[in-house]
């Protein structure tokens, strides 16, 4: 019987061909047996490092058959973190969340809304059907959530530190967004066996951080894809609008705020608006401030400062025809200013534009009101929407 012999003619070779190939096939039934396991876990990595890139207080992750949800202060890294689990409802994922969090069915088709702020994702997600219930409507303009007030199918629950348990209870909701920093009344909501989930977008200083809180909103509501789509339009038009600033642009300093009983309310130089008003290509007046919250001056230290500011944004909910006459009515001091003088006080008024409802989510259309009014021959067409010069004289 003639031998068996190896492609290669070597007897030594077949064998070490042979310990190779059930080598090579012991480290393919063991890649296939953990491979699953191994994949997903690269998956979950991938997803929870890509899905959030500005906001500094959301961090999103993705397990088997969860989302997990931490969320924090971003301007207070020590913190306490509020970490939620998103299961699909109608599924039993108990096992897999982990020790600390708290679980959340999704998608949610009734929600109570605490903010403003709040409210604008669910508008720019067209998802104000699944808002049940506010404290206020005051500077409430989306026409669908006052029809749905007007109709009873949304209720106004109360304001802040004094809720309506009750009617809250009433609404059945399946969620209640909180904002527990603020003034108060969430310890009684606590009692109503209703789940919470702390929103903190409003206290990001990043004008895209904020609005990328819209995806945590479309987790909730089922929506995901089109929030991806939504946030991936707003960063690239952000972007877009920043590039028009070039290092040799000259650089306006802002001034922001007003009197208010004797003080002056400003924000810090690391703050949201600080943080516009640099990428619109201007300089805040406390730019060298290391806050991002707000804090009151006296009128001396402000006119200090900034007395020879370029521009001056005030916002305010004036009722009338606001005009530099009436500015001047307010404090005679301020005919000192020069935004007042050479007539560059940047207005938005609250009473006649949806600021608060739509500028959260709008950061590159505020970015363009401001570069418009900075810097005009940037964008000459563009019409403005939340802050325009005050022309008004009288």
């Amino acid at each position: 019987m003639p031998k068996k012999r190896c492609f290669f003619g070597e007897r030594p070779f077949c064998k070490g061909l042979y310990l190779y190939g059930a080598l090579a096939l012991l480290l393919l039934l063991l890649s296939s047996c953990g491979g699953k396991e191994t994949q997903g876990r690269e998956e979950t990595m991938i997803a929870g490092d890509s899905l959030i890139r500005y906001a500094e207080g959301l961090r999103i992750t993705r397990s088997e058959g969860v989302t997990l949800v931490d969320i924090s202060d971003p301007t207070k890294p020590e913190s306490e973190v509020y970490r939620y689990a998103l299961v699909p409802r109608g599924t039993d994922a108990g096992g897999e969340i982990p020790e600390g969090y708290t679980p959340i069915e999704v998608p949610v088709s009734r929600v109570i809304v605490m903010t403003t702020l709040q409210l604008s994702n669910f508008i720019k997600l067209d998802a104000v059907d699944r808002v049940v219930g506010m404290p206020s409507t005051h500077f409430l303009f989306n026409q669908k959530m006052l029809d749905r007030l007007a109709e009873g199918k949304a209720r106004r629950i109360g304001i802040e530190g004094n809720f309506d348990s009750e009617l809250i209870m009433a609404l059945e909701p399946d969620l209640i967004l909180v904002s527990p920093f603020k003034r108060g009344g969430y310890d009684a909501l606590k009692e109503l066996d209703i789940p919470l989930l702390t929103f903190l977008g409003y206290k990001e200083t990043s004008p895209l951080g904020q609005a990328e809180w819209i995806k945590l909103t479309a987790l909730l509501l089922g929506k995901e894809d089109q929030a991806e789509q939504t946030f991936d339009q707003i960063e690239q038009r952000y972007h877009q609008l920043q590039s028009l600033i070039t290092p040799d642009l000259p650089r306006p300093k802002i001034l922001s705020g007003e009197l208010h009983g004797g003080n002056w309310y400003v924000v810090g130089g690391e703050s949201y608006l600080a943080h516009l008003f640099r990428d619109a290509g201007g300089d805040y007046f406390l730019r060298d401030n290391k806050e991002s919250g707000g804090f009151y001056l006296d009128f001396e230290t402000v006119y200090s400062q900034a007395a020879d500011a370029d521009f001056w944004r005030i916002t305010n909910n004036y009722k009338g025809d606001y005009s530099y006459d009436v500015l001047a009515r307010t404090d005679a001091r301020y005919r000192d200013f020069r935004a007042y003088k050479e007539r560059k006080v940047l207005y938005c008024n609250l009473s006649e534009r949806p600021f608060y409802e739509g500028s959260p989510v709008e950061p590159e259309v505020v970015l363009a009101d401001l570069i418009h009014a900075f810097h005009p021959e940037l964008l000459p067409d563009h019409t403005p929407v939340y802050y325009d010069l005050l022309t008004r004289e009288k």
